[in-house]
């Protein structure tokens, strides 16, 4: 390791029955145009923070010019243990999982086995006949759809598709009432489930978070005849050398699993996170996976190289470039409050479309994702540049985000 790289890691070994995932190339932060004061002061404001209880403990990995600057392991990893956090936690990155799905659905495409402007039901069926549910007068009407729902919609959340706490209208009802979260059921049941549901817009018409990645999963297990984890080990992470990305985690790692405070601290509401230690029969193409910090890291390395990886090609470089951009223009409604001012989707991504408006830096073109229990990752561009960030603080989500947006761009010389 290069003097002058922050790296912190336990003092003991830890169990794994993974491979080590390869760490990436590492350098000085001066060397790689980034302030080690600044990089100094952002370490000390997440202290500030787990110290105050905001967060029990945070990761944060900082790379430009495809070296690693900064990584490090702050706080603890369960505030129910004495153990630290440390650079090798498991965390449940949630909606994360999405953009590697994405990548997924989009290596179909470039092998020829589907288009964008395909119709989902040509791969299900089940969506051929969905409605679109209308309130009027205090009544919900179907009616049809002015066009088929695509496999395009799907990607940049257009589809009509919503998730049950996006929203509280009778659609969004159906969905809570359903067994549509449960992780018992199978990905060709859960999307028959959520194809029997009227849509809550016709599709193209608005940006509504949503299922929407959790149907391409299962696009991606009808076309390929294997299961999502299967596929996307195969795909994806085997290639890139993700060793302990996976729907679930071996009992052998119950030591490394980063976890939530009990109670929320700032609302004292319960919090309930999934047993990264159950194999799901549902695996969640929208929320499903757990992951490292590193072997996320090496994902997004991937994508700033232009879809390749120590050799390894998982996307073309154009096809890249496309999902990275825009897809929702000025005639798509943008609901809720997911999309920042200045900030469009792409296909799997959130891109940034103007230098000001957002009330954090950045830079257009900029894309990047997050996870409901406090994960973030972006991918600059125009600053070779990107950021990992770990933490299991569901209701502190936004406030981090923005927090290590701050402090690293702070940091860029």
């Amino acid at each position: 390791m290069p003097p002058g790289v922050n790296m912190t890691a336990t003092a003991a070994p830890r169990p794994s029955t993974a491979p080590k995932t390869p760490p990436l190339p590492e350098a000085k932060p001066e060397t790689l145009g980034l302030s080690r004061p600044r990089l100094q002061a952002m370490s000390d404001a997440f202290k500030r923070e787990i110290d105050k209880g905001t967060v029990p403990g945070v990761t944060v990995l900082v790379a430009r010019r495809g070296q690693v600057g900064w990584f490090e392991a702050l706080g603890k990893q369960s505030p129910a243990a004495s153990a630290p956090m440390a650079l090798d936690s498991i965390f449940r990155i949630f909606s994360m999982t999405k953009p590697i799905v994405s990548v997924g659905i989009m290596a179909l495409v470039e092998d020829g086995h589907l288009l964008l402007g395909d119709p989902v039901a040509k791969f299900i069926p089940e969506f051929a006949d969905q409605k679109v549910g209308v309130v009027s007068g205090g009544r919900l009407e179907l009616v049809p759809p002015k066009r088929p729902m695509t496999v395009q919609d799907l990607l940049r959340h257009t589809s009509g598709l919503t998730y049950e706490h996006q929203g509280d209208g009778p659609v969004h009802k159906l969905y809570q009432e359903s067994r549509v979260r449960s992780r018992k059921i199978t990905n060709a049941e859960h999307a028959a489930l959520v194809a029997s549901f009227p849509l809550v817009c016709h599709p193209g018409d608005e940006f509504n978070y949503s299922r929407s990645t959790d149907i391409l999963g299962r696009i991606i297990e009808v076309i390929s005849g294997k299961s999502l984890g299967t596929y996307l080990t195969e795909r994806i992470l085997a290639p890139l050398q993700m060793t302990e990305t996976g729907f679930s985690t071996s009992e052998a790692n119950v030591g490394r699993l980063a976890q939530p405070f009990e109670a929320d601290p700032w609302t004292g509401d319960k919090v309930a996170l999934f047993n990264m230690l159950e194999q799901p029969v549902m695996e969640s193409g929208g929320g499903g996976l757990v992951s490292t910090t590193m072997d996320y890291a090496r994902f997004a390395l991937m994508l700033r190289n232009g879809g390749t990886l120590d050799g390894a090609r998982i996307i073309g470089r154009k096809t890249l470039e496309l999902m990275a951009s825009d897809h929702l223009g000025p005639h798509v409604v943008t609901n809720g409050t997911l999309l920042s001012p200045g900030h469009g989707f792409g296909l799997g991504f959130a891109v940034r479309t103007q230098a000001g408006i957002a009330p954090f830096p950045g830079s257009v073109g900029q894309y990047f994702w997050s996870g409901i229990a406090g994960t973030f990752f972006w991918i600059d561009p125009k600053e070779d540049l990107f950021t990992v960030f770990m933490s299991q603080g569901p209701g502190q989500r936004d406030f981090t985000r923005t927090l290590v947006r701050d402090l690293v761009y702070a940091a860029v010389d």
